[in-house]
């Protein structure tokens, strides 16, 4: 059952096929993982499988892999307040190590494409503002 998202990593044995998908899917983990990324950043595709309840755990992730090396880009929202060289660079070096230990495959580059900045204070304004106009509610009837 090859398919065309899979490589052959030849052994004495055989032959060891990594989908391309397994390698998102470890470096999504790994990225994830950092302090400072507050999620990744998905295409409309990765919102509507979110909001059906399947969470896509290659999301935000593109890799190029060949035989022996792969080449992965990242696409994160950072948490505000985070030094975005810093997460940057534990995202390159977490998802490198992760990789290569998992999968053998030499990790030549690992792109990290900061798409947006998470605010938390926003979201806790806007879930107050919602629980003081339920109480409101509550209090008139």
């Amino acid at each position: 059952m090859a398919n065309e998202e899979s490589r052959m990593l030849p052994t004495e044995l055989g032959e060891v096929r990594i989908a391309e998908e397994v390698v998102s899917i470890i470096a999504g983990l790994a990225a994830t993982e950092i302090e400072g990324v507050a999620s990744m950043s998905g295409g409309i595709g990765g919102g509507i499988a979110e909001v059906l309840g399947r969470r896509n755990l290659s999301k935000g992730i593109k890799v190029d892999v060949g035989t022996e090396e792969a080449k992965i880009d990242i696409f994160i929202i950072v948490d505000y307040g985070a030094r975005i060289p810093d997460v940057a660079w534990d995202i390159q070096e977490g998802v490198k190590k992760t990789v290569e230990n998992m999968t053998g495959l030499r990790v030549t580059q690992v792109n990290v494409h900061v798409q947006g900045v998470h605010f938390p204070q926003k979201e806790e304004e806007e879930a107050e503002s919602t629980e003081s106009a339920e109480a409101e509610v509550s209090k008139e009837q």
